[in-house]
């Protein structure tokens, strides 16, 4: 009789950590599910220069976020420039989309992400994906 009954409370606590782990996982996703793309702002205003006749722009991309976001793509289409732009900053990965920061955490309360680039027009960089750390 004792045997069953520690088998049967070592049943109860297996299950009692597998609910808690599971609890864990299920509050993590819920973490990271409330990072939205509004979460990441991109603010951008023209800085008054020219450079080759094209205007020049101020990027600054900021996370509202409490978890950190990493692997951070933008919808850039190349990023067109008449001047260098930081490849620390952003750099194309393709001919539709850029990774900022160099892929690294970009955590909230941290300074923005900067950098400017010069051309015709300004480009929207709406979120394209994101991994998020909570």
């Amino acid at each position: 009789m004792a045997r069953e009954s520690f088998v049967f409370l070592l049943l109860l606590l297996l299950l009692a950590l597998a609910l808690r782990c599971r609890a864990i996982q299920g509050g993590a996703e819920a973490a990271a599910a409330a990072c939205r793309a509004t979460d990441l702002v991109v603010r951008q205003r023209a800085t008054g220069r020219v450079v080759e006749g094209k205007p020049e722009y101020a990027v600054e991309v900021a996370n509202r976020c409490r978890c950190a976001q990493s692997r951070v793509l933008l919808r850039c289409y190349g990023l067109s420039s008449v001047e260098s732009v930081d490849p620390r900053a952003i750099r194309p990965v393709d001919d539709e989309r850029c990774v900022l920061h160099g892929g690294r955490p970009i955590r909230r309360g941290a300074p923005p992400v900067r950098f400017t680039y010069a051309w015709m027009t300004p480009f929207d960089f709406p979120l394209v994906s994101s991994q998020v750390h909570c």
